[in-house]
């Protein structure tokens, strides 16, 4: 056996059955290997940092570590955005990079790019592959610290004389790991436990912030199950969206600078505020120094280095998400929130919005609450950056679904992919990727790869001819001074549809929006509809 067919042996044993990249010459003998092999299907994407994302939107769907492959140089560099992305949103990923041959690093050779270096701060951890036998323990480790403790990407880059070197001994995948120093703590500290259970027992106006670690950690039903019980009310942030349906009567919404003001208001007057899950960087929180002053803080997480990033914490406590709240679960818990919960209910009903939307096109907030709401009760939402994203999060309703994004990175362009790979994830289930017509043209290539693999995905395109969140900004502090931001009426979405064989639908106005959002929604194959909005709507 060589190192090309242990890499495939051991993507077997982990049971991966689907990865997504492109090849090239530094990594031609693992898919010499992939072509032995049919049950490990590999989708071939039109861009390496596609692959990532695709990756990504698998992954968060299965809720296992995905994988994505490319050669070296160009190849592996492509991928290095939708790695930091990854890392960003805490996202179990592996990444295999093609190298040059072993005797060959360091000399700036064709294609030689070091890719150690170059993702450090980017990946989770990271090998680079110089003994074939060491390829089972490398894959075992880099499946478990990609899915352990605060998940993430994990890169191996393997030079191609490696993957053609045969083993000098019989391939056997290891049962455990061994890893000295990598320990994740998931149990929580008993005496810090406690901390927190008499933090909430003295409180008279206690909020649970929810963030994207509570989904990463399957934690959304113990986290409800515990609001339930001890009726404490809980706002999210925007990668915690999808904790509790938008309907349930302790969700009082997304806080942040795009958030709910009524969520920021309810933030602003709680007197003990329980982080779960969440960073909460400046969106979020614009100045944590003053939330510090005001109430006492718990910040509870998988990983220490997150804990007080942002917000200094009164009581820190580490731990899995599951494991924390079935032990606050089984605790001696006694609140009586009625009057704090009747104050939020007030907050929320007697909070005006007072933007105003132009009546010419679509209103975006009538767009994703209208189309949101006739998605099936699980479909996945999957939201793209700019202000799309914002709209997204505003207005999403939340039944029994999944809403994707980026949040740490922000980056352009993910959702076509993200909804690729949560498509393959899921077959049975409705997918539907939400993008600006800026972010659509920073992966609108990737309409090849939803035609070639009749991927059944439906992207919702806001078209409004500008990369629009930049323009807002460019409107509201340079004073409309609009730079470079300007898209005009391209492309023709209607024929690039018909060049993909795709079905095409479009509203210019909110009369038209119900009727073909049903038609889009109905269609049996993958669609793109498109909304006029008027450039000049803002988020905020």
């Amino acid at each position: 056996m060589n190192g090309a067919q242990a890499m495939v042996e051991c993507l077997k044993a982990e049971g991966i059955t689907k990865i997504f990249g492109i090849p090239g010459v530094a990594i031609a003998p693992f898919y010499e290997a992939l072509y032995e092999n049919p049950q490990i299907e590999h989708v071939l994407v039109r861009q390496e940092q596609a692959a990532g994302h695709a990756a990504s939107g698998y992954a968060r769907i299965t809720r296992r570590p995905a994988v994505c492959v490319t050669s070296s140089g160009p190849g592996a560099t492509n991928l290095i955005t939708a790695l930091a992305t990854a890392n960003a949103d805490s996202i179990p990923l592996i990444a295999i990079t093609g190298q040059v041959d072993s005797s060959l690093l360091g000399h700036d050779v064709f294609q030689e790019a070091d890719m150690r270096g170059a993702t450090e701060s980017f990946v989770k951890y990271s090998y680079l592959v110089r003994n074939v036998n060491d390829i089972p323990r490398i894959f075992k480790e880099a499946f478990h610290v990609a899915s352990t403790g605060r998940m993430g990407p994990v890169l191996i880059d393997i030079p191609c004389d490696v993957q053609r070197m045969e083993l000098s001994k019989a391939f056997r995948y290891p049962d455990e790991v061994k890893m000295r120093g990598y320990k994740p703590s998931v149990m929580g500290n008993g005496q810090q436990l406690a901390k927190v259970i008499a933090a909430i027992n003295k409180a008279k106006r206690p909020l649970i912030c929810a963030g994207g670690g509570v989904i990463l950690g399957h934690g959304e039903e113990v986290v409800r199950t515990f609001c339930e019980k001890n009726q404490i009310p809980l706002v999210s942030t925007m990668m915690g969206i999808g904790t509790i349906a938008k309907a349930h009567p302790l969700y009082f919404g997304m806080l942040g600078n795009n958030g709910k003001p009524y969520a920021n208001k309810a933030v602003s007057n709680a007197d003990l505020l329980m982080i779960v899950g969440a960073r909460v960087a400046d969106r979020a929180v614009p100045k944590p120094e003053q939330l510090e002053r005001r109430l006492n803080v718990i910040h509870i997480d998988i990983d220490s280095a997150e804990i007080g990033k942002m917000l200094g914490p009164t009581i820190p406590l580490v731990g899995d998400i599951r494991h924390i709240f079935d032990a606050l679960l089984e605790a001696d818990i006694h609140t009586d929130t009625a009057q704090w919960l009747g104050e939020l209910e007030e907050f929320k009903h007697t909070t005006v919005d007072h933007r105003v939307f132009s009546d010419k096109k679509v209103n975006p907030m009538t767009l994703v609450q209208t189309l949101s709401e006739k998605m099936d009760d699980d479909a996945i939402y999957v939201a793209d950056v700019g202000q799309n994203q914002l709209w997204s999060a505003d207005n999403y309703v939340m039944k029994n679904g999944r809403f994707l994004t980026t949040g740490g990175m922000g980056t352009m362009g993910y959702s076509i992919p993200a909804a690729i790979g949560a498509k393959m994830a899921d077959p049975a289930k409705q997918v539907v990727a939400v993008c600006g017509d800026g972010a659509f043209q920073m992966s609108m290539f990737e309409l090849a790869t939803i035609a070639v693999n009749q991927v059944g995905v439906k992207i919702l395109v806001l078209r409004n001819e500008y990369l629009g969140l930049v323009r807002e900004h460019q409107e509201k502090v340079y004073d409309g001074h609009y730079s470079g931001v300007m898209l005009y009426a391209y492309p023709h979405f209607d024929k690039l549809a018909e060049a993909y064989d795709m079905a095409y639908f479009h509203a210019d106005s909110n009369e038209a929006l119900d009727q073909e959002l049903d038609r889009f929604l109905a269609c049996e194959k993958a669609a793109i509809m498109v909304c006029d909005i008027d450039s000049a709507n803002n988020t905020k």
